[in-house]
């Protein structure tokens, strides 16, 4: 099933409370977006729902048994977490940084599975990138090392996927295959999660939106219902539209309002 939940959850960042009391259920089968303000502790979230980052109060379990409490090598075959801004220090081919991903089910880049090559071949289809399968990832621009690293975590075929602002270094084309991606990975069957601050693109693609503020949850919903005038207005200090277009629902922040004295 592996149902993602956080209660009563709390996280400590020195001497800042970064989450409080958060609440949430997370299903399979959904892509989930988490949105909020600068500061407001999503990419905090997301870490401890991976499991790195330890509680002050209350717990994230995974089908009821505490994530923190996993098997090193049982969670990184179960959750996948890519992180905003991830590098690739040495020149290895594409094909060989994606195979990296099956290094929890205990295979290496050059003795793949078959099972594995398949995971490869298929996460290198899925992220754009056949024709680099040779090519140096440190070669790379920035948005095409984004995308070698998201099939990384793809060919790990976990079947919870964490994702850390995805589509932030893309070109408008890539932005809308990797959130594809992401969607179709959903309804295969997986609980994907990803923190994103483009508001248009996660209410077209998102299933249901968490909105932090602060480090608590303002809302969990579908996005019509999470994305009003009102709360975008008190969450992130804009004015803002919002309609609904053929292609779902549309975001347009028109202007910042001022700032409360």
């Amino acid at each position: 099933m592996m149902r993602l939940a956080a209660t009563s959850l709390c996280v400590d960042l020195g001497r800042r409370r970064a989450l409080d009391a958060v609440d949430l259920i997370l299903g399979p089968g959904r892509l989930t977006v988490i949105v909020g303000p600068n500061g407001a502790g999503k990419t905090t979230l997301l870490r401890a729902l991976a499991g790195l980052i330890a509680p002050a109060a209350g717990h994230v379990t995974l089908d009821g048994a505490p994530v923190v409490r996993m098997r090193a090598s049982e969670r990184a075959r179960t959750i996948a977490y890519l992180p905003q801004g991830g590098s690739v220090a040495w020149p290895l081919p594409v094909t060989n940084v994606v195979a990296l991903g099956r290094l929890p089910h205990g295979e290496q880049p050059d003795s793949l599975s078959a099972a594995g090559r398949e995971a490869v071949a298929d996460a290198i289809a899925a992220a754009d990138l056949k024709g680099f399968e040779d090519r140096p990832a440190t070669e790379l621009s920035g948005g095409e090392r984004a995308r070698v690293l998201l099939a990384r975590a793809l060919a790990t075929k976990a079947p919870v996927l964490l994702v850390d602002e995805p589509v932030a270094a893309l070109d408008p084309r890539h932005e809308l295959t990797v959130l594809q991606v992401l969607r179709a990975h959903a309804k295969a069957g997986a609980n994907v999660v990803a923190v994103m601050h483009n508001l248009t693109l996660a209410a077209r693609f998102a299933d249901a939106i968490v909105l932090l503020d602060q480090g608590r949850v303002q809302a969990h919903a579908a996005p019509a219902e999470v994305f009003t005038e009102a709360q975008l207005a008190a969450s992130f200090g804009i004015r803002a539209h919002v309609s609904h277009a053929e292609g779902g629902l549309v975001v347009v922040a028109e202007s910042a309002l001022p700032e409360p004295r």
